[in-house]
């Protein structure tokens, strides 16, 4: 009876975990300054849409320009490849790959312009703290290089609407 007793609330403890795990996600924005001339010269900041999981680690899934009107989508993954082709002593190892969609293929071009395919390398992203990026491509031969790294310092974190805000409220005032 012990074993079965055990086992039961190891399951309804498992089970909890799993349907609470992408519930209690929070989507978060986290903006950056530009920290050096060469990521000046690229973009002047950015804004990561980032997930913040149920153990704290962040996960990054689009990037916006704060100056222009560009965004991308980007996906945790990729080859191997990336990763070797960062130059020696690069502690980054998150490998995202930039989605042609949208903003992304422009994206690409801008960091490894004549690649067929690029990557970004983020280090840990955590809040208050400098964030650097490498982009590194894939160009039609089937080599990765190392294009360009990009350093940025931690600006904010923008606030965003309650959930249940005044558009709820059927006695608000229209916008026109």
């Amino acid at each position: 009876m012990r074993r079965f007793l055990i086992a039961v609330l190891t399951l309804s403890a498992l089970t909890q975990v799993v349907w609470a795990g992408p519930a209690s996600a929070e989507t978060r924005y986290l903006a950056y300054n530009a920290s050096d001339r060469v990521t000046q010269a690229l973009t002047r900041g950015i804004t990561l849409e980032a997930e913040r999981g149920l153990f704290g680690a962040i996960s990054v899934r689009r990037i916006i320009s704060t100056s222009n009107r560009g965004q991308a989508d980007i996906r945790r993954g990729g080859p191997d490849a990336v990763r070797r082709a960062l130059p020696a002593g690069s502690t980054e190892t998150a490998v995202y790959s930039i989605t042609p969609e949208g903003g992304g293929r422009a994206l690409g071009r801008a960091l490894c312009p004549g690649s067929d395919e690029a990557w970004m390398v983020l280090g840990r992203v955590r809040l208050a703290r400098p964030l650097a990026l490498h982009a590194v491509g894939r160009w039609s031969d089937g080599t990765y290089r190392h294009c360009v790294q990009l350093s940025y310092d931690w600006r904010g974190e923008w606030a965003v609407p309650p959930s249940s805000g005044v558009a709820d409220d059927p006695n608000a005032p229209v916008a026109r």
